[in-house]
């Protein structure tokens, strides 16, 4: 039920959310992320929202496949970065070692617990050996709903307490940053970048 209440807040607010992420200043982490691949990698831009990050990858000369849950969100994306965006739910991910790092920036972070842990077994799935996942959440010890949509917030002890259920990844770096959008610099962030064992 929540899933599909957060997909109704982004076909509703398609537009505006568009707008107030698809020129945000993200590259310090994308280039992190990207420094841990090889030049002609394949990454998976999961809940990919407005295409940014596609659009930055593919500038960089990396292989991209987007997808999102949010028919809108993917209509807007596909025209932003010149690829077809798939319209998919993160719990349909299945495919096995197809791609070097999946990009999973403030979008898994909409999934309650139990599904959570499902879908970063897919992810670890659909990795190849020694690939990579970057992913974010909200800070602290939240779940529930927030303004419309569905968040599991995220600290380093409760993910760590989630990742003892995932098998095959470990954390290879985490940091907690400050939000990247105007005037939302008191919201806290907890990045991760986890590697496939």
């Amino acid at each position: 039920m929540e899933h599909n209440n957060t997909l109704a807040y982004y076909n509703n607010y398609a537009d505006e959310f568009y707008r107030s992420t698809v020129s945000v200043e993200f590259t310090t982490v994308q280039d992190h992320f990207l420094a841990k691949l090889e030049k002609d990698s394949y990454i998976l831009d999961f809940g990919c929202g407005s295409g940014r990050d596609t659009k930055y990858f593919l500038e960089q000369g990396y292989h991209v496949e987007a997808v999102d849950g949010s028919a809108e969100l993917c209509k807007r994306a596909s025209q932003y970065t010149g690829i077809q965006v798939k319209q998919m739910l993160f719990e349909e991910l299945a495919v096995a070692d197809k791609y070097d790092g999946i990009w999973a920036c403030s979008s898994i972070l909409h999934l309650p617990i139990d599904k959570l842990e499902k879908v970063m077994q897919k992810m670890v799935t659909a990795l190849k050996k020694n690939g990579i996942i970057y992913t974010s959440f909200k800070y602290g010890n939240f779940s529930g709903e927030r303004n419309g949509r569905f968040f599991t917030d995220m600290t380093e002890t409760t993910f760590a307490d989630l990742l003892q259920r995932v098998v095959g990844l470990e954390v290879e770096e985490q940091w907690v940053a400050s939000d990247v959008r105007p005037g939302r610099s008191e919201e806290k962030w907890l990045n991760l970048i986890l590697r496939k064992r």
